[in-house]
Parts: structure tokens; sequence; C-alpha cells
């Protein structure tokens, strides 16, 4: 079983592409689109599902289409670094249900969130009522997405063939 990126080939890069373009793609029509057959595709799919490769599917949900038009960039330091307080904070994180994403990160700060609220008013209530209170906080920088540029569900460079078979 391949269960590496190194034991992949440029036919198995092919797949990726084309199932991060569309998850749903059948067999039949992904194996036309990288010239295999339809159950060449599935046994490689599953190779690299059961590899962990491929970890999930799911659907891309249009936010703004369900009023959520504002993103917030959150960068959060703590007052403390130690281990139960990292703890502490991420697990009262996973609490918020503003929060789309976390993620502890280097530097001057110590997380970076995303938030998805319908107005400035609600950021103004999720900023008093969730993230104030999470523990351990010490400050709290807010900046709002404007446009989105780019949403790479996977950075290109990832699924180039380099140098493989």
């Amino acid at each position: 079983m391949k269960s590496t990126i190194a034991s992949m080939d440029r036919t198995d890069l092919r797949v990726l592409k084309g199932l991060v373009a569309n998850g749903r793609a059948a067999d039949v029509a992904l194996g036309e689109e990288v010239n295999l057959s339809s159950t060449a595709v599935a046994r490689r799919r599953k190779i690299l599902e059961e590899a962990g490769i491929i970890s999930g599917y799911a659907a891309i949900i249009d936010q703004k289409k369900l009023g959520y038009s504002i993103t917030a960039l959150v960068l959060i330091q703590l007052s403390s670094q130690e281990e139960s307080s990292l703890v502490e904070f991420e697990a009262a994180v996973l609490d918020c249900p503003s929060m789309s994403f976390c993620s502890f990160i280097s530097g001057e700060n110590d997380f970076m969130m995303l938030i998805n609220v319908r107005s400035f008013e609600e950021y103004d209530h999720v900023y008093r009522r969730e993230l104030s209170k999470l523990p351990y906080v010490s400050k709290i920088r807010s900046s709002f997405l404007m446009r989105e540029v780019a949403h790479r569900r996977i950075a290109p460079v990832i699924l180039e063939s380099d140098d493989r078979r």
C-alpha cells in the first residue's frame, strides 16, 4: 500500500488534483480526465484514502449566502504559555460557536482564529461574550477580511509532480 508522498507517482497526483477540483467526481469521469479506467481510479482513490492522504470529503459552503458576510482574523496573546494554560485555552476555544478556524502560531501572538459573523454588532457581542472570556487571554487583536483574493483548498506546489515517476 502506498503510504507516503514519496511513493506516489504522477498519476496519483493527477487523481488528487481531479478530486481537489471536484471531490464528488465519479470514477468514470475522473478516469477520463486522467486517462485511466474507472477501476484503476477507484483502486488509486482507495489506496490514497487508506494511506490517509485523502482524509475526507466535504461540501464547500458559501457563508455569505447564509448571511455571514463578515470574517474577522483574530490574533490572541495569552498571559501564560505553560502547557496547562495552552490545553485549557484550546479546550475552551472549541466551545466558541462563531469560530471556524484556530491555530497555535509562532511569533508575538499565540493563536490565530477566524470568526464568522453577520454584522459588526454581532462581532462586538462575540468579542465580549466569547473571546474576552477565554482563559489566559491578555490581548486580542482583530482585523476584518475586506475581500478574498484566493482561497485554495491546497497549495498547487503540493500536487506538483517534481521528479516523481
